[in-house]
């Protein structure tokens, strides 16, 4: 009797409150959105790699309703005695749709550390002695010199310029530039050198991230 007694006392004390409620509670639940290369879903988005015919670099390409987002990803050593690398991601976005679509930014992370852009400069002509030490010259980055990087559209730390328009049946290249977040983050062997761990990049178009698993492994050095 005494469990009987029990769930009745339990019923009587929830009946008040679900007759003083008119209507259910109203849950917000904030829903991510974002493909990521490999894992595709069953609404469409498709994974793929396609190869350079120039170079025979990889390069991994999400499609989805309309929109393409290929990145190719390569480093090279910071040098000037500077320890660590330049990790380097060249994006491009093709609007097969009928709309206009908004680039709004493009970051990577490696082995869960953020990796912040650098702030690109064609030149150092204008700026200031003190703030050339917070920019990078573009012309003295062997990864464009030999073409890897995007000629001029850069995602940056600078919020203004992060956010690029890509009219419908067009497309834009742009790439981002990020020092390794890491002191040590290079392996060299008699093959060669590379970054340990896994790069994780993401591009987001119209508030979808578009996002790419790269093994530092598989990495182009574009500063050969």
């Amino acid at each position: 009797m005494r469990h009987r007694w029990g769930i009745v006392l339990c019923l009587l004390s929830l009946t008040p409150i679900a007759f003083t409620q008119s209507e259910p509670p109203t849950i917000k639940v904030e829903v991510a959105s974002a493909y990521v290369w490999g894992e595709d879903v069953s609404d469409g988005a498709a994974s793929s790699t396609i190869f350079d015919p120039v170079t025979g670099n990889a390069i991994h390409k999400l499609s989805h309703a309309g929109l393409e987002v290929s990145v190719r990803a390569g480093f090279e050593p910071v040098g000037s005695g500077m320890a660590g690398s330049l990790l380097n991601f060249t994006a491009t976005i093709v609007n097969n749709t009928r709309s206009e679509v908004v680039v709004s930014r493009a970051g990577a992370s490696v082995d869960g550390h953020k990796a912040l852009a650098l702030s690109i400069v064609p030149g150092m002509k204008g700026i200031k002695k003190r703030d050339r030490r917070q920019v990078w010259e573009l012309g003295k980055m062997y990864c464009s010199v030999n073409g890897f990087l995007a000629p001029k559209d850069f995602f940056s730390t600078d919020s203004a310029s992060e956010a690029f328009t890509i009219a419908a049946d067009s497309s834009l290249t742009a790439s981002f530039v990020a020092k390794d977040p890491r002191n040590y983050s290079l392996r060299c062997s008699v093959e060669g050198c590379y970054p340990t761990g896994t790069m994780r990049i993401y591009v987001t178009v119209n508030a979808t991230d578009y996002v790419f698993v790269w093994p530092g492994r598989s990495m182009v050095n574009c500063g050969n």
